[in-house]
């Protein structure tokens, strides 16, 4: 790969969409490129499930001829990005990460696919996932597991890891990932990149595979906040196919971007900080990150979430609940994997048996055992009372700050296979991520430095949470935004990008 090439992939999806616009560069020769590296790459990385050159490149000349027309062109014309694979799109394989979908090519193209392609994006592929979006370290898979790009045997975040590693990898220039309760956020936090969970309907949910619908939210992660500001603009706004889809204006997001951060409050839950098994690297990484917040001109408060220990627990009792009605629907009947039987009871159990994992089945069995007659107000009843809680300890906090600052994982990476038969450990990864996914709030992470290289640990990255109140997007990219140029560490480059 020539050097030139190098530094095109190396670009943010902002800078790419400007030289394809003003004709410095060739959106076929930016996929060929990407699509080259990804081929070169994929044997150690394993970001990505299917990838589609034919189509990537098609769609590039079709960028070209436009430009070379005099036709106006979107704002990520040219720009090469990927999807995970919970995305629907037409006449490409989607399979959620799963065996039970195996198969499956949609006739129909989803809401983010769909608006990305008008908006010139260039799809290079379908990116790997935890099965059904369940996970924390995209683990839980039938296929390869993916491997964090700043150190291969460690593992990206989940359960859109395949989306934060190839964007670390520089695999693709930006991707889209889902956040149920962290899990755009986490995997950009392991992977020293920005992710963003938008408000609660800002996002239409149309094409996107439900986990748990009621928590559920697409955000795009990129190389930086202005990169995300404008993905975010794109996939943003009402659709008329998602009840869900919130009928409100989109800002601008990217004009946010350059508001900066002084006289903004920013909250500290200083009780978190004393949680068991919060990194020691985690939390000095933290109080520095608070310190340039201060040196950009917000001001520091404390504030109280009373409820902040009852979040993990809620969540996965709703989120569990929740997948044990969405999934009933993988039969063998309609779509995906189908394993006969002697009857029609018969085959529906070896369907299921066969086609999900072992995560998605525990999570079923509790979904179920919680919407049982006996436990439904024991358990579920009782957790969506304590959601009505978490929310209204935001809404208290945001009365005295404009947003909430926390790390995002309480660990760096870990180790392949180092947590796969702990799931309580696993579950533990969200435990300041969940609580903007119950209230429905906007949180990014954000590059927030890197633990030390040990011998027993490399040196991994650490991510920075702002959460915000609804629909207040725009703040989070004018702190993120001024927090970002006071810092470098969102500019280095993972060794997996160089494989």
């Amino acid at each position: 790969m020539s050097d030139d090439v190098a530094t095109l992939r190396n670009l943010t999806a902002c800078e790419i969409a400007g030289k394809v616009a003003r004709g410095e560069c060739t959106a076929r020769a930016l996929a060929h490129a990407y699509l080259s590296f990804i081929e070169q790459s994929e044997p150690k990385l394993h970001a990505y499930l299917r990838w589609l050159p034919d189509s990537a490149l098609s769609q590039a000349d079709a960028i070209d001829r436009a430009r070379d027309a005099g036709a106006p062109l979107g704002p990520l014309a040219g720009v090469p990005m990927a999807l995970k694979d919970i995305f629907v799109t037409r006449g490409v394989e989607t399979t959620c990460g799963s065996r039970v979908l195996s198969g499956w090519v949609p006739p129909y193209q989803g809401t983010h696919a769909a608006r990305l392609e008008q908006a010139g994006a260039v799809l290079l592929g379908k990116l790997a996932m935890d099965e059904f979006a369940m996970g924390s370290s995209n683990e839980n898979t039938p296929f390869e597991a993916v491997r964090n790009p700043w150190a291969l045997d460690h593992v990206p975040g989940g359960s859109s890891g395949g989306s934060a590693a190839a964007v670390a990898a520089r695999s693709c220039a930006f991707s889209l990932g889902t956040d149920t309760g962290g899990s755009i956020r986490q995997p950009a936090s392991l992977c020293n990149v920005v992710g963003i969970k938008p408000t609660y309907g800002r996002v239409s949910r149309y094409g996107m595979i439900a986990f748990a619908s009621s928590l559920d939210q697409a955000g795009p992660i990129c190389q930086d906040v202005r990169d995300a500001a404008r993905v975010l603009a794109v996939i943003a706004g009402h659709d008329p196919l998602d009840a869900t889809s919130l009928d409100v204006p989109v800002p601008d997001y990217e004009a946010a971007c350059a508001r900066g951060c002084k006289g903004v409050r920013v909250g500290v839950h200083r009780a978190a900080m004393d949680l068991d098994g919060l990194d020691p690297e985690v939390r000095a990484a933290f109080e520095r990150s608070l310190e340039l917040l201060r040196d950009c001109g917000a001001s520091l408060c404390d504030v109280e979430l009373p409820h902040f220990s009852h979040a993990v627990a809620t969540y996965y009792v709703l989120c569990t609940a929740e997948a044990s009605s969405n999934l009933a629907r993988y039969d063998g009947v309609r779509y995906g994997l189908r394993v006969q039987g002697g009857n029609l009871l018969d085959m529906y159990e070896n369907t299921r048996a066969q086609g999900f994992g072992a995560e998605v089945k525990r999570r079923i069995m509790l979904g179920t055992f919680v919407l049982r007659k006996d436990s439904y107000q024991a358990y579920y009843g009782r957790a969506q009372r304590v959601r009505t809680l978490v929310a209204r300890d935001y809404e208290a906090a945001f009365a005295r700050c404009d947003v909430i600052a926390s790390p995002t994982s309480p660990v760096p990476g870990f180790r392949v296979g180092e947590r796969v038969d702990d799931p309580l450990a696993m579950y533990l990864s969200d435990v300041f991520t969940i609580g903007a996914n119950l209230a429905g709030l906007p949180a990014m992470s954000l590059p927030g430095g890197f633990s030390r290289a040990t011998h027993t640990r490399p040196r991994l990255p650490i991510g920075l949470q702002l959460c915000a109140p609804r629909l207040a997007e725009e703040t989070l990219f004018a702190v993120g935004r001024s927090y970002e140029a006071a810092t470098t560490w969102g500019q280095d480059i993972a060794p997996g990008a160089r494989i």
